[in-house]
């Protein structure tokens, strides 16, 4: 019969601090008389850890590809538990009072983070930047970016049932597999709970496995990557709607603030950045559907109305509409500068034609292009959506 509760922990050279934590977890089960196992997801210890924790009757579980995600991925995967509390096997948690986490996890929540910012982090645990810097603002944009009410993203103590770690999907291979279990849990509609945690200072006398700036950089890397809207999508409104604005005022007379006259040289950057708004909304258009036909993120019943609605057949009228203006505007360019025997023109007049109308020409092209990449991309969708 298997176990209720897996306490799972990476290892790599934790000798001086395995055998405590391995003994702490035990006397929580023997405390609450929980049925439980202490996994150690060996990954490639060379200090003997490995003789450590099977003399002390856990398991070890060999992890041959490196990093902190693949560890964790190889200790989850071969727990026998219901539920399962992972923890780093330095001493900085407290493998013996998890009766919190137990405890939510018994009551149907998917994953159960702990907080160490409400439960304490006691002095010399945490580095200054790491807890005035690294972790408020990687948690306040996890936050923001996903609208997930978790106060702290990277506690290392967390627990989980089996069922919905296969749920997550977890791809992630170093640090920022703490981040990964977090987001995707939300995209995938689990339920979260937190508690408070206390935080001690690790017991090993080497210096820890996190690289500050490395892994910091790997985290934030992580929530933008599999945040779309926040890297692509708001930006490109943005740009587009202050460029539209601000041209379409600019290509009726120039604008004056200060004393300071705006005109076609201004002009020029507006119509630019309402071009690069709609690079960045292609981007997330692309982005979008690569990560979801390739199982990045999980398949909405809006990303699915997205190929009802956008349709390369309106695409192509749209760009060879918005390319015809342009071509108009170029004519009627044109044709002013006839009137005058090809004479001098004015820039500050011309240029409030021949802006917009290179600007109409390379907008229509680029929709046309994105129309055509936009349903090869979806083109299971698209299919999918015919037979419908």
């Amino acid at each position: 019969m298997n176990p209720e509760l897996s306490i799972v922990m990476p290892c790599l050279n934790e000798a001086e601090t395995l055998e405590i934590c391995i003994k702490k977890a035990q006397g929580f089960f023997e405390k609450h008389q929980v049925d439980g196992e202490v996994v150690i997801a060996d990954n490639g210890s060379t200090d003997g850890s490995q003789a450590i924790a099977e003399r002390l009757n856990a398991r070890v579980v060999p992890v041959a590809e490196k990093g902190y995600g693949n560890a964790l991925k190889g200790g989850i995967k071969a727990a026998k538990g219901k539920y399962v509390i992972m923890g780093d096997a330095d001493d900085s948690y407290d493998f013996s009072k998890l009766e919190l986490f137990l405890e939510k996890l018994r009551e149907g929540y998917d994953l159960v983070m702990g907080n160490r910012f409400k439960g304490g982090i006691k002095k010399g645990a945490m580095p200054f930047l790491h807890k005035y810097l690294g972790n408020p603002v990687l948690s306040f944009i996890g936050r923001l970016f996903f609208n997930i009410k978790i106060g702290d993203f990277h506690c290392g103590l967390r627990g989980f049932s089996k069922e919905a770690f296969y749920k997550m999907k977890l791809n992630t291979t170093g640090m920022e597999f703490a981040s990964e279990m977090i987001v995707k849990s939300k995209l995938n509609g689990l339920t979260f709970a937190e508690v408070p945690t206390i935080l001690h200072p690790d017991g090993r006398s080497r210096p820890p496995h996190l690289n500050t700036w490395r892994d910091g950089w790997r985290h934030l890397r992580f929530l933008l990557l599999y945040s779309p809207r926040w890297l692509f999508l708001y930006p490109a409104f943005i740009l587009i709607l202050v460029g539209t604005i601000v041209s379409t005022l600019l290509i009726v007379k120039p604008l004056t603030f200060g004393g300071i006259v705006f005109d076609v040289h201004t002009l020029l950057y507006t119509a630019g950045a309402v071009i690069v708004g709609f690079q960045f909304l292609m981007f997330y258009g692309m982005t979008k559907i690569f990560a979801v036909e390739n199982g990045l993120l999980p398949k909405s019943d809006r990303y699915s109305k997205l190929f009802k609605i956008f349709t390369l057949e309106k695409g192509l009228i749209v760009g060879f509409l918005t390319f015809a203006l342009g071509v108009y505007l170029s004519i009627s360019g044109f044709l002013d500068w006839k009137a005058t025997s090809f004479s001098d023109l004015k820039p500050a007049e011309t240029l409030r034609t021949i802006v917009p109308a290179v600007f109409t020409i390379m907008l229509g092209l680029q929709i046309i292009l994105f129309s055509f990449f936009f349903s090869i991309l979806g083109l299971k969708q698209h299919i999918k959506s015919d037979k419908e």
